[in-house]
Formats: structure tokens, C-alpha cells, sequence
């Protein structure tokens, strides 16, 4: 069972905030009046004893501590910018397996945490924004992935070949590219440079792979407005829903077999790669 930091967080700060007002209406003014009354009875008060009498429990002293700590942080992380780390392949080049990357919590809207409402409208995703949104089978599960499909648009992926709107997807030439997948086993791929939207970025493609596997298409019966075959496939994106890529084209678990990611489910837009322990090369490199 996955662990729901958020609605930890949230909690963790409510708590805080309430033994730290728990004190400041009823426990600190006990505590003065106590020492007021002590003062009061002798001629000499002992500093020690008024030491005593002015300490906070302890319960409470941690969370007035990390009460200002957690609030900023829960801010920090619900509207404004929040770290995660690319677990898999699915977005070589683009993204490698351990980046830690910077994701913007308010490019397409502020939401609440924890209910992920939207409460102030900002932006949409664009076609080619690198969006983090959770998984739509398991919300509890963060996804990243390319933004191939808005509202309304008539996505195909034919022999290898994106179009969008009947218009197909600039791709140009690159290199080969070679990378370890797991252990010493190493993938042969084709590099291209594709143009979509405003985004220019590096995408693979296997030769080697069918442009679709039906076998786990037929995983997911329930998909809607998609035709495929073993040429590809051909989907409409329905209102409120956008359409999902990874930028390794034929080793990426995405739209073309669990489908289309809901407005409610995205996180944000991913921006800079921060860290990464095995390539300290990549750190600060901007997302496109």
C-alpha cells in the first residue's frame, strides 16, 4: 500500500498548528499566571522553579518547532514547486533513470492538496509539455509523460509515426542510440528529433518493435473512442482528458494501453532536473 504523503503532510501540519494554538490560548496563560501566583508568594522567587513552571510540555514544544517548518513546506510543495524522481526509461533521452527533477505545481492551475481541486485557473497543458499526473488505474502513483493529445484532438500512431489533427509530427534523423535497459542487456535504438508544438525534443524508436503490442491493449477493454491494429492505432481524445507519451516510444507504459489521463489527475509541468548521484552532468538541465 502506497503511503499518502500529502495527506500526511496536511495532517502532520494540522497537528502542529493545533498544540501551537493549543498553547497560545490555554497552556501559555496557565503558565504565566502560575508563575504570577509563585512570584506572588515569596520574596526571593528561585529562577529555577520559575524555569519549571514556564516549561512547555514536550508534545507541544516539538510542534510549535516544526509547525513553521512543515507549513512552509506544505505550501512549497502544494502550490509551488514539488521534487520527484524518474523511477524507469520510459522518457530516454529526455529523462534518465535517476533524475530528480523540479516539478511546477501551478502551470495549469492551483489546486487544493490532498482533493487536488482546482481552485484558481492559470494555464493548460500544451502539446509537448512534460507533465507529471497520477496514474490514472492508481491515483496513489505518480506517472511522467509527454502530452501528445489535448481535448479534442484525433491522435494516430501509424509505423512508427505520430500524427495529430491528420497532421503528422515533424521527425528528423539523429543518431543511434544504445542504452543498458537492465544488467548488461543493451537496446539498439533510432534517435529523432520531433517537433510538437512548441517543443523540440529527442524521442527513440525499435526498429526492432511493432508500433503498437496488442497483447496489452487487449488489458484494457474499456477504452474508449480508439481503433488499433497491428499498424498502429487511432484515438479521439474525449473532453477533460489528455493523451499520454513517452518519449521512448517502444518502451513506454502510456495512453495507447491504460488511456487517457483526466484533468482531475495532473500534478504539474516538469521543468529541471536537479540531481542526478550517477550523472552529475544532468544536474540544472532544462525540460523540453
Amino acid at each position: 500500500m502506497s503511503l499518502n504523503f500529502p495527506l500526511l503532510l496536511v495532517i502532520a501540519v494540522f497537528v502542529c498548528g493545533l498544540l501551537a494554538l493549543l498553547d497560545l490560548l490555554i497552556l501559555a496563560p496557565r503558565r504565566r499566571a502560575a508563575i504570577a501566583s509563585y512570584q506572588g508568594s515569596v520574596s526571593q522567587p528561585d529562577g529555577v522553579v520559575v524555569e519549571k513552571l514556564n516549561k512547555e510540555p514536550l508534545l507541544v514544544e516539538y510542534g510549535k518547532s516544526f509547525f513553521p517548518v512543515l507549513f512552509i513546506v506544505l505550501v512549497l510543495r502544494s502550490f509551488l514547486v514539488e521534487p520527484f524522481q524518474i523511477p524507469s526509461g520510459s522518457m530516454k533521452p529526455t529523462l534518465d533513470v535517476g533524475d530528480f527533477i523540479l516539478v511546477n505545481k501551478f502551470s495549469y492551475g492551483i489546486r487544493l492538496p490532498v482533493i487536488d481541486k482546482k481552485v484558481i485557473e492559470v494555464g493548460d497543458p500544451q502539446r509537448g509539455d512534460v507533465m507529471v499526473f497520477r496514474y490514472p488505474s492508481d491515483p496513489n502513483v505518480n506517472y511522467i509523460k509527454r502530452v501528445v493529445g489535448l481535448p479534442g484532438d484525433t491522435v494516430a500512431y501509424k509505423n512508427k509515426q505520430l500524427t495529430v489533427n491528420g497532421e503528422a509530427i515533424p521527425l528528423v534523423a539523429d543518431t543511434d542510440f544504445q542504452y543498458a535497459e537492465s544488467g548488461l542487456n543493451y537496446v539498439s535504438t533510432k534517435r529523432y528529433k520531433e517537433t510538437l508544438g512548441e517543443h523540440n525534443h529527442p524521442i527513440l524508436v525499435n526498429p526492432d518493435v511493432p508500433p503498437i503490442q496488442l497483447v496489452g491493449v487487449r488489458q484494457f477493454p474499456n477504452r474508449e473512442n480508439c481503433e488499433y491494429n497491428e499498424s498502429g492505432f487511432v484515438c479521439k481524445v474525449p473532453p477533460g482528458h489528455y493523451f499520454m507519451m513517452g518519449d521512448n516510444r517502444d518502451s513506454s507504459s502510456d495512453s495507447r494501453y491504460w488511456g487517457f489521463v483526466p484533468e482531475r489527475n495532473i500534478v504539474g509541468k516538469a521543468f529541471m532536473i536537479w540531481w542526478n548521484f550517477s550523472d552529475l552532468g544532468r544536474i540544472g538541465r532544462s525540460i523540453n
